[in-house]
């Protein structure tokens, strides 16, 4: 698969919505995105749950990636995602939540962890057709967005400065999975380097992938993780205001050992 190229929204000024990682929180999705102004239209159970958007000045949506795992509705995250994409509101990154369940819808050998299962055990319910649709669309999605005339890069785990605008195989591994020392902590999670320390370059980086329970802003560097499906929130950051709006968790929907 040739990937998208990330450069396709460079001219996209905005304004934009972007959005922390959702894992399945539909539902507080659907409540931020009211809180940020769009006219929010669902139908249908959970999941099985179709939305449309739009919104009064033309806002647009950009995902930081992992729509899906742990929570309770991914497959309602990736409707929505789909659906405002196909209508032009929304983009997409892609995560390693992401990455290892489009692995998996297409055959490949993978670990079923506890957070993959809970995508897996929504998707055996679905429609092959849907399935298929689900393959394709994250099959389809970028490392990373050039935004704004290059003045905003959103990626999921961030990415250094050297890589922007690159897509290749290193490019959207450290865009997925960010820099790591290839040790582990003694709770089993990869130590990470920390990239944002040095960071100068004149873009905005907006990410997530490291759940904390505040927003971290450091050297033009956003992390927007704030672990909503650990019962924490759901955050957003209007772009180009670099104003914050969040939305509390319904509850704790997965457990983090460092949260405890």
């Amino acid at each position: 698969m040739i990937h998208d190229e990330p450069l396709v929204w460079k001219s996209e000024t905005g304004p934009f919505d972007i959005i922390g990682d959702v894992h399945g929180c539909a539902r507080e999705l659907e409540k931020l995105l009211g809180k940020l102004g769009y006219e929010v239209k669902t139908r249908g159970p959970r999941g099985k749950r179709n939305t449309s958007l739009t919104h009064p000045d033309k806002r647009k949506i950009v995902f930081v990636g992992d729509l899906v795992d742990r929570g309770p509705a991914s497959m309602d995250v990736v409707r929505l995602a789909m659906e405002a994409e196909k209508a032009g509101i929304a983009r997409c990154v892609i995560g390693n939540h992401d990455d290892k369940f489009l692995r998996w819808l297409k055959g490949r050998d993978v670990r079923i962890s506890p957070s993959l299962k809970t995508s897996v055990q929504e998707a055996k319910k679905e429609k092959a057709k849907f399935l298929e649709l689900v393959r394709d669309y994250l099959d389809s999605l970028p490392s990373h967005l050039v935004l704004d005339n290059g003045r905003l890069i959103v990626a999921h785990a961030g990415l250094p400065e050297r890589y922007h605008g690159i897509e290749n195989r290193t490019s959207r591994a450290l865009a997925m999975y960010g820099e790591t020392t290839g040790q582990t902590d003694d709770l089993g999670f990869p130590i990470r380097l920390d990239w944002a320390r040095n960071y100068r370059g004149e873009a905005t980086v907006v990410h997530g992938h490291v759940a904390d329970r505040k927003v971290r802003k450091r050297n033009n560097v956003w992390s927007l993780d704030t672990g909503c499906v650990y019962g924490g929130k759901l955050t957003a950051l209007r772009w180009p205001e670099q104003e914050l709006v969040q939305v509390k968790a319904k509850r704790d929907w997965f457990p983090n050992p460092r949260w405890t």
